[in-house]
């Protein structure tokens, strides 16, 4: 993501316009972060957020990739697993960028990292978006579902998310750059034009987080208001994993949002810099909450802390499958019903 844009001297720039990067005449670059508080902060956030996300989603994928038959709910976890997964495998790019203040890695990789970054951005909530669709079809059309849902589609639908983050991600690979100046080097996104700054800014906001967002929330509120009507369940669990998830989404990326449409008035710079990198960390941490929210909420720590890992995952992988089985068995028995009664 645009995490290194605000790196000390280069924040952004037009190649045609008024704004021009501000140089400090600095001829030997020495990092600083380890003195500040904010900078160490973040710099420990970002190494939990890696360490979390990286073994928590890589033990996602281990189970239901390898020891979880394949289902179309276990596609889903598959698929946003491994999202998050590539998501954090590219965070020491940014890690090792922060402590030395100073991008060390080359042209292709300031593009290449800041493409993929984006990739796995878009596709994990596209992701989160195609899981509350799914719930909501199960739910509202049972009969439906219990016919059309199949793991070939579902492989499908995830690879056409895949593809629109990946269009959606293309301008990384376009203005990034990166740029050396009195011993120091620079990842940053170099728009031609401020229009160009303000078009990509607005459609990663609209495909990003509103639209997604407006989705997620009309989905579940759907399921929630018809799981009260039906009384599918008589556990909390699943209105617990469906207000966390909301939640989460919402807090993790409104900040980040915020302040890229902030950016656009190029006004209270330090302000911006400080916020972009707070505004990231706390969107990087979506990353590792993925998995946590589908497995631990609502579970009995207790019971979570005796029993194994994961039994533990598998199951809270399996729990939502049996329940709209349940359902759905529940609705062709009465849809059976109804029609030898006409």
């Amino acid at each position: 993501m645009d995490y290194i844009d605000y790196d000390e001297n280069v924040d952004y720039n037009y190649t045609e316009g008024n704004f021009s990067p501000v140089e400090e005449p600095v001829f030997q670059h020495k990092p600083t972060c380890f003195n500040h508080v904010l900078c160490v902060s973040l710099l420990v956030v970002s190494v939990i957020i890696f360490l979390l996300g990286f073994f928590g989603n890589g033990l996602v994928i281990w189970i239901s990739g390898f020891k979880m038959k394949r289902t179309v709910n276990t596609t889903w976890y598959l698929s946003l697993a491994i999202s998050d997964f590539v998501f954090c495998v590219f965070l020491p790019f940014n890690i090792v960028s922060m402590v030395m203040e100073d991008w060390i890695f080359g042209t292709f990789l300031c593009k290449f990292v800041s493409f993929v970054m984006f990739v796995n951005m878009f596709s994990s909530i596209f992701i989160l978006v195609i899981i509350s669709v799914d719930r909501c079809v199960s739910v509202m059309l049972p009969v439906w579902a219990q016919n059309q849902r199949t793991v070939k589609k579902a492989t499908v639908v995830v690879v056409v998310a895949w593809f629109i983050a990946i269009a959606l991600s293309i301008p990384s690979l376009i203005f990034r750059v990166a740029d050396s100046h009195l011993g120091k080097t620079t990842c940053y996104n170099k728009y031609l034009e401020r229009q160009d700054h303000q078009i990509i800014a607005l459609s990663r906001f609209l495909a990003g987080f509103v639209v997604p967002f407006v989705m997620i929330i009309i989905c579940y509120s759907i399921i929630m208001s018809k799981l009260c009507t039906n009384s599918m369940t008589k556990s909390s669990k699943p209105f617990k994993v469906m207000a966390a998830l909301v939640a989460a989404f919402f807090i993790c990326w409104l900040p980040y949002h915020v302040f890229i449409l902030l950016e656009l008035n190029e006004q209270h710079h330090s302000i911006l810099k400080v916020g972009l990198q707070i505004g990231t960390s706390v969107a990087s941490a979506n990353s590792f909450l993925n998995p946590v929210l589908y497995v631990f909420i609502g579970s009995d720590f207790k019971h979570k802390f005796r029993s194994s890992v994961l039994s533990k995952m598998e199951n809270a992988m399996g729990e939502e499958g049996r329940t709209i089985s349940r359902y759905l068995s529940r609705s062709s028995s009465m849809d059976g019903r109804a029609s030898t009664h006409i």
